[in-house]
């Protein structure tokens, strides 16, 4: 894995990783594919809202409902 550090707008630290993503389907071979993953620590003075682990929350409910979805064929 290779990755950086940088300090966004907002003063966060970015930590950027290169690494791979492993994933099938059933039936069908394992496949890779190269991605970028990106860590953003806000500065130790910044508080987190409730507000941002609302979205958070509605974000993984959101992708939950579409996996189901998905794996249903609906």
């Amino acid at each position: 894995m290779k990755g950086s550090e940088t300090t966004n707008e907002q003063g966060a630290v970015e930590k950027k990783v290169e690494t791979v993503q492993y994933f099938s389907s059933a039936g069908k071979p394992q496949e890779t594919k190269s991605v970028q993953v990106i860590h953003q620590i806000p500065q130790s003075n910044q508080k987190t809202s409730g507000s941002v682990l609302t979205g958070a929350a509605a974000a993984v409910v959101s992708t939950l409902e579409s996996a189901k979805d998905a794996i249903s064929r609906k």
